[in-house]
């Protein structure tokens, strides 16, 4: 099963933001959009123009979804 099937980038921000919080994120994914100036609309302009770096937030996505399971 794909666990990212259907979820939309903009949803794993916001998932990760309401359950880690923008520090917690970019502990675990150094970009400078979740510390400085941390909005969905600038990471999301980010992660989509740096595949390196959104396939991190999916992972993390991942990770925390299974830990919550």
């Amino acid at each position: 099963m794909d666990t990212l099937h259907g979820v939309t980038l903009e949803k794993i921000l916001i998932y990760l933001v309401e359950n880690l919080g923008w520090e917690a994120m970019y502990t675990e994914v150094k970009v400078n959009c979740f510390k400085f100036d941390a909005s969905i609309k600038s990471s999301l302009t980010f992660l989509r123009k740096t595949p390196w770096a959104r396939t991190k937030v999916e992972q993390l996505y991942i990770r925390e979804i299974k830990n919550k399971a």
